[in-house]
């Protein structure tokens, strides 16, 4: 071949190349669909038994599947299990795996990793802080406190693709359950092999769902691809994803803004119309409420109007629109917005209304109808809250309006987390901050919280409890839903708690990522994203 037709052809190929390049459909400007993400925190872990932060559970949902997984709607769809089977009392359910799923090292996804997975977070000796969630799967409980043997649980791997679950009493939302992390099954062999550094490492680290982990800097930067032995990668539009770590919102917005990143979460509150104005900004529906809570057992607080009338005290719209801000909504219930009532197709939050709202002439009468008018006589009030400036900003302002409306003087103290949390849950406050974030989108993963005997509040209405075991123990939509509407009109009879804001998921994205769905439960999910440049 001459010079002139050897120059030819790689002038051609070039023009190609570069046709190519300009033809891009990634926001990271190469060939392939890549989609950059600023992740918040450094993953402690990607053991879906061990984990219990957003970021981990972030990273687990795209290298991890359960038996369900989570559509846009957040209701539960075939993941793992392509079909199953329930009993007609509820009680037993048997999932049918499918054949083509693979870890992502080519070995079958079995019934047994599942079963081996279960028992695992429910091992009294791995204390999984998750073991919890296991509850409804019959003997889950009594093993996890040591009452009864690991072959008592009510979980059974029939052969490799067909596992039976037996429950402790019908749970309607149970299919919701095997969605979440710690139902995930977990790779028996490398879990066996190397059971305390499988879930860091990226060569021991075999998950089964659309991505792998393909290199990981700790506290840098977390790599994926696509996984190809994932049964839906047909559906599976990224090629790639390079998720760089910082746990500064200025950080990450600053990431974007250079595009270095396509999306990120959590920009600082101040950038927030800025970046609403330029169309960056959405707000998605995050499952979680920001509240204080009473110590019931604690005088004045024994007392439950003394409870309403500072309940009736609060000015929620100003606290939002002038301290909180965020996309932040006004709360006035217990139960957050976005659960669909499956009988009648509205929103539980809609459909069951208000509870509380401002009312300083009923507060002030109900504090003189407790014996303490204008606020006189009332024992001395402290409220508890863990170090933030946020947090402390929410307590100012509030105690300003329980002294401006009630004639109510309110002493703030704050303790770091971990020992705030130990006030909290042994009782050693009269009124502290919480927050409650949903581990499942059904509203039971809030009614059920003030039936626990250990409840922060101390709290116990044996009124309320019968409508929480009537919700927990039918799978009639109709009546589960009704008494769970009926329970919460208890607890704000009874005034355990002052909602203040339910929970949202500010988040910035770059308009050519497509594709993702964020869940209320606060997690973004990108098997079917794509980028459209």
């Amino acid at each position: 071949m001459s010079c002139k037709k050897i120059f030819a052809v790689l002038l051609v190929m070039t023009m190609l190349v570069t046709l190519a390049a300009g033809c891009s459909k990634s926001g990271s400007g190469s060939t392939e669909q890549v989609l950059r993400y600023a992740l918040e925190a450094e993953p402690s872990t990607l053991d879906p038994a061990k984990s219990t932060g957003i970021p981990e559970s972030l990273v687990e949902v795209q290298v991890f599947e359960g038996l369900t997984r989570l559509d846009a709607k957040d209701q539960p769809a075939p993941g793992v299990a392509e079909k199953w089977d329930v009993s007609a009392d509820g009680m037993k359910y048997v999932f049918y795996l499918r054949p083509n799923a693979k870890w992502s090292n080519g070995e079958p996804v079995t019934a047994q990793d599942f079963e081996f997975a279960w028992k695992r977070a429910l091992n009294p000796e791995f204390a999984s802080e998750n073991a919890y969630m296991l509850f409804p799967v019959k003997n889950a409980q009594a093993y996890n406190e040591k009452k009864v043997t690991v072959d008592q649980v009510g979980v059974k791997a029939v052969n490799a693709t067909t596992l039976e679950v037996t429950l402790e009493k019908p749970t309607a939302y149970f299919l919701s359950l095997t969605a979440f992390h710690a139902f995930y099954p977990v790779n028996q062999k490398t879990v066996t092999a190397n059971p305390d550094k499988w879930a860091l490492e990226v060569n021991a680290l075999i998950g089964n769902g659309p991505f792998k982990i393909s290199n990981w800097v700790h506290s840098g930067k977390i790599e994926f691809v696509k996984n190809d032995q994932y049964w839906d990668a047909a559906a599976v539009k990224l090629t790639k994803m390079e998720w760089p770590i910082s746990d500064s919102q200025a950080t990450r917005l600053a990431m974007l803004e250079n595009n270095q990143v396509d999306m990120m979460v959590e920009p600082p509150v101040v950038e927030h119309d800025r970046l609403t104005q330029a169309g960056l900004l959405k707000i998605s529906p995050y499952l979680g409420i920001y509240y204080y809570v009473f110590n019931t057992q604690k005088a004045p607080f024994d007392n439950a109007k003394v409870r309403k009338a500072l309940a009736l005290a609060v000015n929620r719209e100003a606290l939002v629109k002038n301290v909180i801000k965020g996309g932040k909504k006004p709360a006035y219930a217990w139960v957050a917005p976005g659960l669909v009532n499956p009988a009648t197709g509205k929103d539980f939050r809609e459909e069951g209304g208000n509870y509380t709202t401002e009312d300083i002439a009923q507060a002030k009468k109900l504090l003189a109808e407790a014996g303490y008018p204008d606020g006189n006589g009332l024992p001395p009030v402290t409220l508890l809250f863990n170090t933030s400036e946020m947090h402390k900003s929410i307590a100012e302002a509030i105690q300003e309006m329980w002294k401006q409306n009630l004639g109510v003087t309110v002493s703030l103290t704050n303790q770091e987390s971990k020992v705030f949390l130990e006030s909290r849950q042994q009782g050693e406050y009269q009124i502290a901050r919480a927050s409650w974030v949903g581990d499942y989108a059904d509203p039971m993963t809030f009614i059920d919280v003030f039936k626990d005997p250990t409840n922060n509040a101390k709290y116990n209405n044996p009124a309320y409890n019968r409508l929480v075991e009537q919700a927990q123990s039918t799978n009639d939509q109709k009546v589960r839903m009704q008494a769970m509407h009926d329970a919460e009109k208890v607890l704000f009879d009874d005034a355990v708690i002052i909602p203040i804001y339910y929970t949202t998921q500010p988040f910035v994205a770059k308009p050519y990522v497509k594709g993702y769905f964020w869940s209320v439960l606060g997690l973004a999910d990108f098997k079917s994203a794509y980028i459209e440049k």
